[in-house]
């Protein structure tokens, strides 16, 4: 994913912050969900109700404060992540989950779409047991309902640091709609995701 699209902007800084979970307020909890280019994932969890903020950036790998295109040359262990800040008494993890799906192909193992490498495979990092309870039933269900051609490869693994990536990719599909849109297209995500999903898929 390291073009530039008309439109686009490239942002490079020395070091991307730590979100700071404590920094979550009263009635609030946060979801982290790998699904591939990151600019994709924002717009299906905005659109929920009950969904106060999704912030683009970098998970599950072990360089500290990574940039995109560290991230993204790759060696760094890091997936391209959502997180997602949502208020649990409007919409429940189990449909952010729903959502989540529905938006992949966890039958790919080696990225998503045209973007190929381990920073664009799928995952669901779970902050506490419910979560990670929530996130196994939710990918045995989907395997036991054979609805896919072969088993999820999805991976669930525990939340680690999340670094929040540069300001352009934020909310990008808002700030660039006519790249976003033409990537996405060209990435052949929709196609994939109607063959998977037929009418659940979101586009």
């Amino acid at each position: 994913m390291i073009i530039v699209l008309p439109g686009a902007v490239l942002v490079v800084t020395a070091q991307q912050p730590a979100f700071d979970f404590a920094s979550l307020e009263s009635g609030q909890e946060a979801a982290i969900f790998a699904g591939g280019c990151f600019w994709c994932m924002e717009p299906p969890y905005d659109a929920l109700d009950g969904v106060i903020q999704t912030l683009s950036g970098y998970t599950g790998g072990t360089l500290r404060n990574p940039t995109y295109r560290q991230v993204v040359a790759g060696g760094t262990g890091h997936y391209e992540a959502v997180l997602v800040i949502y208020d649990p008494a409007r919409v429940t993890y189990e449909k952010l989950l729903e959502v989540f799906w529905f938006n992949v192909d966890p039958l790919d193992a080696g990225g998503q779409f045209c973007d190929r490498g381990d920073m664009y495979r799928t995952g669901i990092f779970y902050r506490d047991r419910e979560q990670q309870r929530l996130a196994t039933e939710s990918k045995r269900a989907l395997d036991a309902s054979r609805r896919l051609p072969r088993p999820v490869v999805t991976e669930i693994m525990p939340a680690r640091t999340f670094y929040i990536a540069e300001t352009n990719h934020q909310g990008y599909y808002l700030k660039s709609p006519l790249s976003y849109r033409t990537y996405r297209i060209g990435c052949g995500r929709d196609a994939r995701l109607r063959q998977l999903w037929g009418s659940d898929a979101p586009y």
